[in-house]
């Protein structure tokens, strides 16, 4: 079965994640969609995604194809069904095109629904990603159901006796360091990944995930439904976050409900506030409808786009999202929307021109032994140029 996972018109209330990948290669639980979608097909996946993106994450086509939603969250049920799907069928969830199993050669969503509309549907049911606040509430259902994809069968590595394990379900892989550290898994299992590091004296609750080669620093507190992706390196005191990859949060200061891209760094003593002092229900920004709406969630912290960064004692509201390649620094609040490629704080902004921000990228990047591809620069650029009608302050130094 050739699996090809496509972007519909709503990815863009995924943004700011979605500027720079497919729904798919959203994370939520202990892997990212398209991991699980491989996981549960046993088969490698390509993506129909947004021309500026497509060099990179490119499409393969066969004689017969299945084109899969990539903001659907794969199940033994959904699985089943797709499995069964006769050839020209399409599954539909309300007015969503959740999955189309045809011979046909599409290379844009538009064109899956105009084939869709002359098709017989079937109706089913499936839960899916819709806002980037959802990535947070999902989580820890979905570090559930990787942990039982991940560890069906397998036996755990075993950790020293220096560690205090409350609870069963904990799974240690192959190469992973932790000493004098408590998990509490009665509210959730813990996953740790290949050669993972969690440092002395750290408290962690899950459900939790950690991906590959991550560290969690010393001392840290860790609440349940949180993911620290690969490579991240995290301290202080987390609660239902999730980390893509890459990023850093090495010190103390509190983060909650939220959700960091890749190549993010906050700086120490950063907080982000996830409650308002009058309980009301957080708006956050949408990029669709260019004005901050109601989530109707109560606690909801920060959406940073990659390869953001934020200086020392930086405080961001509740309910604040970051653009890409945003740098902000400075005392007190900064706006609860920051535009991609902002340079600045409360005080004020500036533009981050692609120039400087390119070569803070390579260098961070180089830490991680990863190159700043022409490929990736070109994405970049994409993104700096669509999104500077959202820099206010250019349109007022034109004029």
């Amino acid at each position: 079965m050739n699996i090809i996972l496509f972007d519909d018109d709503r990815r863009v209330n995924l943004l700011p994640l979605t500027f720079t990948r497919p729904c798919a290669e959203l994370r939520v639980g202990i892997l990212t969609i398209a991991e699980k979608w491989s996981k549960y097909i046993s088969e490698k996946v390509s993506y129909i995604t947004q021309d500026y993106l497509a060099d990179k994450y490119g499409i393969n086509h066969e004689n017969e194809n299945v084109y899969i939603n990539g903001r659907s969250l794969p199940s033994s049920d959904l699985t089943n069904q797709i499995n069964a799907l006769s050839n020209e069928e399409v599954l539909v969830k309300n007015d969503l095109i959740i999955a189309i199993k045809t011979s046909k050669k599409f290379k844009r969503f538009e064109e899956l629904v105009k084939y869709s509309l002359s098709k017989s549907n079937k109706e089913i049911s499936c839960s899916m990603i819709s806002q980037a606040h959802d990535i947070f509430t999902k989580n820890g259902y979905e570090i559930k159901s990787d942990f039982e994809v991940l560890t069906n069968n397998r036996e755990s590595k075993q950790i020293s006796s220096t560690n205090t394990i409350l609870g069963k379900d904990i799974f240690i892989e192959e190469g992973v360091r932790v000493e004098a550290s408590v998990f509490n898994t009665e509210n959730g299992p813990i996953y740790l990944g290949k050669n993972s590091t969690v440092m002395e004296g750290s408290l962690i609750r899950g459900p939790f995930a950690l991906g590959e080669n991550a560290i969690i620093k010393m001392g840290a507190k860790i609440y349940g439904d949180t993911t620290v992706g690969p490579q991240c390196k995290v301290g202080g005191e987390v609660n239902n976050s999730v980390f893509f990859k890459n990023s850093n949060k090495g010190h103390d200061g509190f983060i909650g409900n939220s959700v960091i891209g890749e190549w993010c760094n906050l700086g120490a003593d950063t907080n982000s506030s996830n409650l308002k002092n009058n309980y009301a229900s957080v708006k956050l920004w949408n990029y669709s409808k260019q004005r901050f709406l109601d989530t109707g969630l109560q606690f909801c912290g920060l959406i940073m786009g990659d390869h953001s960064k934020c200086g020392i004692n930086t405080m961001f509201n509740t309910g604040t999202v970051v653009g890409v390649s945003a740098n902000i620094f400075g005392g007190n609040f900064p706006r609860n929307f920051i535009p991609s490629f902002t340079w600045g704080g409360s005080s004020g902004f500036a533009t981050y021109q692609t120039n400087k921000a390119f070569q803070t990228a390579k260098k961070v990047m180089e830490r991680r032994n990863e190159e700043l591809t022409k490929k990736e620069q070109e994405i970049l650029t994409s993104i700096f140029n669509d999104t500077s009608e959202l820099r206010f302050w250019e349109k007022t130094s034109i004029k």
